[in-house]
C-alpha cells in the first residue's frame, strides 16, 4: 500500500459510524458512498477536484451513462487488473447485472481478512468483509493520485 493509501484507510476508519445520507459528505453527520470518498479526498488534498452536481438515487440508470466511472477516471489512477486487490484502493461496484456502476468503497484490509469501508443505504459508513459476492460486483479499481 502507498503512503496515500495508508492515509486514506486511516481517514476512512474515522468515518465509520457516520449515518447514511444521500448526497451528503460530512463526517459524523451523514454521507453516501460518493460523499465518503469526497470526504477522504478533502482530508488528503484540501479541496475536492470538482463540484459534484446533484444526483438521484437511481444515479444515471435512466440514461445508462457511466457517470461515476467517467468521473473516477478523471481524478483517480486506474489499478492494473493484474495486481491483486490491496488496501487503499478504491472499488467501483455494479450492484446489479446490466445496471450502471454506482457504488464505491475503499479497501481497508487485504489477504484472508479482506475488508472495505463504504457508506451503505440503511447502514451508514461501515467496514464490511470483502467477500466473493462483493468482489464479483467490482468493475474497476482505482488509487488516489
Amino acid at each position: 500500500m502507498s503512503a496515500v493509501g495508508d492515509q486514506a484507510v486511516a481517514i476512512a476508519h474515522d468515518w465509520i459510524g457516520t449515518p447514511y445520507r444521500h448526497q451528503a459528505s460530512a463526517k459524523g453527520a451523514g454521507a453516501d458512498c460518493l460523499g465518503l470518498l469526497r470526504g477522504i479526498w478533502r482530508e488528503l488534498y484540501g479541496a475536492e477536484p470538482e463540484v459534484v452536481p446533484a444526483y438521484t438515487m437511481d444515479w444515471s440508470e435512466p440514461t445508462r451513462d457511466e457517470r461515476l466511472w467517467v468521473a473516477a477516471e478523471r481524478h483517480l489512477r486506474p489499478c492494473d487488473p493484474a495486481v491483486p486487490v490491496a488496501a487503499g484502493q478504491i472499488l467501483l461496484f455494479r450492484m446489479r447485472e446490466g445496471a450502471v456502476a454506482k457504488h464505491l468503497g475503499l479497501v481497508a484490509g487485504s489477504g484472508p481478512r479482506s475488508s472495505f469501508i463504504h457508506a451503505y443505504t440503511g447502514h451508514g459508513v461501515l467496514e464490511s468483509p470483502l467477500t466473493t459476492p462483493w468482489l464479483r460486483r467490482v468493475v474497476a479499481r482505482f488509487e488516489f493520485p
